[in-house]
């Protein structure tokens, strides 16, 4: 890059160019940092407002530190775009999110500073330990930084953490990233002050010494201790965290880098565990992103001269929308339903939810365990629970639906958002495994709507049930096909033929119902709309069975394990053998990229499917026998 809009960022290659810089050049490489980021997420699209706010505390780390010899390990990881810029793929950011190019999240593949990698939020304490301890076993002299942000650390995850390694006797730093102000007091010369004064080397001996003297008589020690802790807790929020037996450190304004720098070299001579509470702005820098950080949370592609558009209204509604304006409905006509979402409001569809139905809905932070026992403790109560999830999301409540949902067989609805692939949030984000994971739990069913009205009824038949139910839709439009406007629920467990052909029958779950569709009117096969994971229509699946030469799965998730697995389970109960090819996502982690690339890449697009089943069934094809006539 050679641009005299960046004159000092287009020479920074490696943090080892940037520690070359002297102090009073650093404000001017934040600034041509800030638009250059600006710049680069305006034309991909990406997340945008957390990255603008960590600026300046990514310079300082890498200014201070001795990356990648000490380790930074960033939470969740959509606020590393300036790391990435400043840590050598400054020119790859035009590939950001794209097929090929670079994760929208840290990646240990990806470079040497990306130390772990992330994309789940409440990690980095944990990981962090496990590095700094690792250091200390080999007898390494590192530094092991967590920056975790304010929302992150709601997640019990990340307590845990902090409780152990507030014991654990070796050099751990953790910045908390306050970004909500909602810890936090003003900011401003005084807790500079404070926060250089409590970092220093006098304070850390002056404390350690009085500690020594007034160990020796206990009653003096003790009251000592709670005046140090009352006297910082008027000031800033610290006892919490020297609770946990940490330093605290802070809050000081994570933009100001003459407060930041001396603070994180005062800290770099420190030993055992610091907490830094830092405060900064999301779309810091971007006064569009600053009045809406969650407009500009994760933006398409824009003209920063201008901002983001309202966008004329799509010809197909999302998944997304038909959940929100069905919860809206179902809520109108059912005073018990609740419905809780971890931190998802806007992602999963909620606003308006929210909006009308204020004392019903519960948005219980990071915290997706919580949330999904919190709901068997509503349905214990006689309510009717909605999760609204995300598939990936769920993952990290498994303990919790089993043992407190499904033992106890309590009616709660799993709305899984962003089931199959997600596109440019990559492998941590696909909702790829929920089939395999919730089929094998006992008073679990699974719905796979094929498009958006059986999405809405099948969410209505989903919340008739007295068990759990899981409805899986993915991210993005559907069909286009026209929607009811009624709360009328589809048949539980019923299967549904949609073309009638001959000699190989397509059992299809969910969206790839429509390239199914395509590929059979081609070859004249048999298409069965599955509608449901668990439980499968066996009655339908032993017609379509007896009445074809060929079966073949279709599903946008694992292979292994998933409905085509149930399948063949079903047929071998009952002593069905017949040819089945089952098509799905292999057993791979799938990259970030387009998702109807990706789709095809996997061979589950129309071609695809089409391709497969010649190769597998040509013969069947050629002289496949009438199909019986199978009524649904």
């Amino acid at each position: 890059m050679t641009n005299k809009l960046y004159p000092l960022l287009q020479n920074i290659n490696d943090p080892a160019d940037l520690r070359l810089l002297q102090r009073t050049q650093l404000d001017v490489l934040a600034a041509e940092l800030r638009a250059y980021v600006l710049s680069s997420v305006s034309k991909t699209g990406g997340h945008l407002s957390s990255n603008l706010g960590t600026v300046e505390l990514t310079v300082a780390l890498h200014y201070v530190f001795n990356t990648p010899h000490d380790r930074v390990v960033w939470d969740v990881g959509h606020q590393t775009y300036p790391h990435k810029i400043l840590t050598g793929r400054r020119e790859r950011m035009a590939s950001l999110r794209q097929h090929g190019g670079l994760s929208g999240f840290p990646q240990r593949a990806e470079s040497v500073f990306d130390t772990f990698g992330t994309a789940h939020s409440s990690t980095s304490i944990s990981a962090a330990l496990g590095m700094a301890l690792a250091a200390k076993i080999k007898s390494e002299v590192r530094r092991t930084i967590a920056v975790i942000g304010d929302g992150a650390l709601t997640a019990g995850m990340a307590f845990e953490a902090l409780n152990n390694a507030g014991v654990a006797e070796c050099n751990l730093l953790v910045i908390l990233n306050d970004n909500d102000m909602s810890i936090s007091p003003p900011v401003g010369a005084l807790n500079r002050y404070l926060a250089k004064l409590m970092s220093g080397q006098f304070y850390a001996a002056a404390k350690n010494a009085g500690k020594t003297v007034l160990k020796g008589a206990p009653p003096l020690f003790e009251l000592a201790k709670r005046l140090e802790e009352t006297a910082k807790g008027m000031v800033v929020p610290a006892t919490l965290f020297e609770k946990f037996g940490f330093n605290y450190i802070g809050p000081i304004d994570g933009h100001d880098l003459d407060s930041l720098i001396p603070t994180l070299e005062n800290i770099k001579q420190l030993t055992g565990p610091q907490f830094l509470h830092v405060v900064t702005k999301k779309g810091q820098g971007y006064k569009l992103a600053e009045a809406d950080p969650v407009a500009y949370h994760g933006p398409g592609k824009f003209d920063p001269a201008i901002g983001l558009q309202t966008p004329s209204m799509p010809s197909k509604l999302t998944f997304t929308q038909v959940f929100g304006q069905w919860l809206c409905d179902m809520a109108a006509r059912d005073t018990r339903l609740v419905a809780i979402t971890p931190a998802m409001r806007e992602g999963s569809g909620m606003v308006e939810f929210e909006k009308r139905f204020p004392l019903r809905f519960f948005d219980v932070g990071i915290a997706e365990q919580h949330a999904v026992t919190f709901a068997a403790g509503l349905a214990c109560e006689g309510l009717k629970p909605v999760v609204a999830i995300y598939s990936t999301f769920l993952q990290r409540a498994y303990d919790q639906l089993i043992h407190d949902v499904a033992i106890q067989n309590l009616p709660v609805v799993f709305a899984l958002d962003r089931a199959g692939l997600v596109g440019a949030d990559g492998a941590t984000h696909a909702g790829a495994y929920d089939i395999p994971y919730l089929r094998c739990i006992p008073n679990i069913s699974v719905a796979c709507p094929a498009d958006e009205n059986e999405c809405r009824q099948l969410l209505s038949t989903a919340f008739a049930q007295d068990h759990p139910v899981a409805v899986r839709y993915p991210r993005g439009a559907g069909a286009g096909v026209a929607m009811q406007s009624s709360l009328e629920a589809l048949p539980f467990g019923r299967a549904q033929i949609r073309h009638q052909g001959k000699g190989v029958a397509i059992l299809a779950f969910g969206t790839l119902l429509y390239p199914a569709l395509e590929a059979a009117q081609a070859l004249n096969m048999t298409v069965v709309n599955m509608r449901w994971a668990k439980p499968l229509d066996v009655a339908l699946l032993l017609q379509v069975a007896s009445a074809h030469d060929g079966l073949v799965t279709v599903e946008e998730g694992a292979v292994m394990g998933g409905a085509g697995s149930a399948v063949g389970e079903a047929l071998q109960a009952a002593g069905v053998v017949k040819p089945l090819l089952q098509l799905g996502l292999r057993d791979e982690f799938i990259e970030h990229g387009d998702p109807a690339k990706l789709l095809a890449l996997q061979g589950l697009d129309a071609a695809g499917i089409q391709a497969a089943v010649v190769q597998r069934f040509a013969p069947l094809l050629e002289s496949g026998r009438p199909a019986l006539k199978v009524v649904a």
